[in-house]
C-alpha cells in the first residue's frame, strides 16, 4: 500500500543547487539589494524579535552552532559550523542550513541550504551598515583576506552603496588572483594589493574577512587613519579576532546584538562596558551612526540570528511559483493526530 503524504506533511526543501538557479533568476545584484531590504524592515522592528546569543559546541578545531529567532508569526533557526582548518583539507570553513517554521502550528515551512545563503546575507548585513556609517561619497575599499566570502563582500557593496573600486589583499595570493578573476566582468575597478598597506591606501570603507581562529592582528593602530568605516566581519566566535584593539579604542562602535558581540566580536578585547552602539537603533533614528567626517565607525559583525532568519523569509516569499525547491515528505501527519503508531503499521501494507 503507497501512502500519499498530506499538504501539510509536505515541506519545500532549497538544495544548493536550486539556490543557485534561484538566485541567477533574480540575479545576483538583484538578489543582494533585495536581502539587504529585507534585512533593514527586519532591523527596524527589532524589538519584535525573541533574541538570544548563538548556542555554540567549541571544540579546538572549530565550533558548531545554532543561531534561533521568531518575530511571534515564523520562527525560524540556522545550523552553522565555523572551522577554519578545513581550508586546508579541501573542505569549506562554514557550512550552514536553516529551517523556518510557522508558530501557530510548529510545523516547518521551508528547509533551506544556507552555506551559499549565508554568504550572500553575510554581504548584505556589511553593505547595510556601510549604508548608514559610512562617509558619503565612499566609492572604494580594501578587502583584506580574499576567501570564500570576499567577492560577495564586493558585489554587495557594489549592488547597494555603489562602490567601483576594490582593493584586494591575502597573505595566500592565490586566493587574491582567484578573487579578482571572480570579480573580473562584474564593473569593479580591481587593483591586487601585496600588503595591507597598499590595499587600505586611497579606501574609505576597509572590510576584513580572514578565517584564524586567533587573537590575530589583520590590521594595527597605525593603518587605520580619521573617516574611515570598518566591517570586521572575521572575527565570529571567542578567541578569534583581527583589529588591534587600539583601534577599538578610537572607533565608534557599531554591533547587531552586545550579548553576542561581547562574547564573540572585535570587543571581546575590551572591557564589559566598553560603549556600543545597536546598529538597529542606527536605522531606527534612536542612535546616531557617523557624526563627523573623522570619525572612524566600526561595524563588528559577527552574524546574527535576526538575519538569517530575513534571508529564509526572502527564500521562502521568492520560491513560490517556481521549479527551484523540491517537496520534502518530512513531518508525520496521520489521518488521527493521536494514532501515529497506527500510521506505522499501515506502511507495511
Amino acid at each position: 500500500m503507497t501512502m500519499t503524504p498530506s499538504k501539510l506533511a509536505m515541506v519545500p526543501f532549497v538544495s544548493v543547487d536550486n539556490m543557485m538557479k534561484l538566485v541567477h533568476s533574480i540575479g545576483l545584484e538583484q538578489f543582494l539589494r533585495d536581502l539587504a531590504t529585507e534585512i533593514e524592515a527586519d532591523f527596524l522592528r527589532w524589538e519584535l524579535f525573541d533574541k538570544t546569543p548563538r548556542v555554540g559546541s567549541h571544540s579546538a578545531v572549530g565550533v558548531i552552532e545554532l543561531m534561533p529567532t521568531s518575530d511571534g508569526e515564523l520562527y525560524g533557526f540556522k545550523y552553522v559550523n565555523g572551522h577554519p582548518k578545513n581550508m586546508k583539507e579541501g573542505l569549506q570553513t562554514v557550512t550552514a542550513f536553516g529551517l523556518l517554521a510557522d508558530v501557530y502550528s510548529g510545523y516547518p515551512v521551508l528547509l533551506s541550504e544556507m552555506t551559499m545563503l549565508t554568504a550572500l546575507r553575510t554581504a548584505a548585513t556589511s553593505a547595510v551598515a556601510t549604508k548608514h556609517l559610512a562617509a558619503k561619497g565612499a566609492d572604494t575599499m580594501a578587502m583584506i583576506g580574499n576567501g570564500a566570502q570576499s567577492e560577495f563582500q564586493c558585489l554587495a557593496q557594489k549592488a547597494v552603496n555603489g562602490i567601483t573600486n576594490i582593493r584586494l589583499y591575502d597573505i595566500d595570493m592565490a586566493a587574491t588572483k582567484k578573487c579578482a578573476a571572480n570579480l573580473a566582468g562584474h564593473g569593479l575597478n580591481v587593483t591586487m594589493c601585496t600588503t595591507p598597506e597598499e590595499a587600505i591606501e586611497g579606501a574609505q570603507v576597509i572590510t576584513t574577512a580572514t578565517a584564524d581562529k586567533d587573537m590575530a592582528t589583520i590590521l594595527t593602530d597605525n593603518m587605520v587613519g580619521a573617516g574611515v568605516h570598518i566591517n570586521a566581519i572575521g572575527g565570529d566566535c571567542p578567541g578569534k579576532t583581527e583589529l588591534h584593539r587600539d583601534i577599538v579604542s578610537r572607533s565608534t562602535v557599531f554591533v547587531e546584538y552586545p550579548p553576542q558581540t561581547r562574547i564573540e566580536g572585535e570587543i571581546q578585547q575590551m572591557d564589559p562596558d566598553h560603549p556600543v552602539v545597536e546598529l538597529w537603533e542606527v536605522m531606527s533614528g534612536k542612535a546616531n551612526g557617523r557624526t563627523s567626517a573623522a570619525e572612524i565607525t566600526l561595524f563588528d559583525g559577527v552574524g546574527f540570528a535576526i538575519e538569517d532568519f530575513s534571508a529564509l523569509r526572502y527564500v521562502h516569499n521568492k520560491i513560490k511559483d517556481t521549479a527551484f525547491y523540491d517537496d520534502l515528505d518530512f513531518v508525520a501527519d496521520p489521518d488521527d493526530p493521536r494514532d501515529l503508531f497506527g500510521m506505522l503499521q499501515r506502511a507495511k501494507d
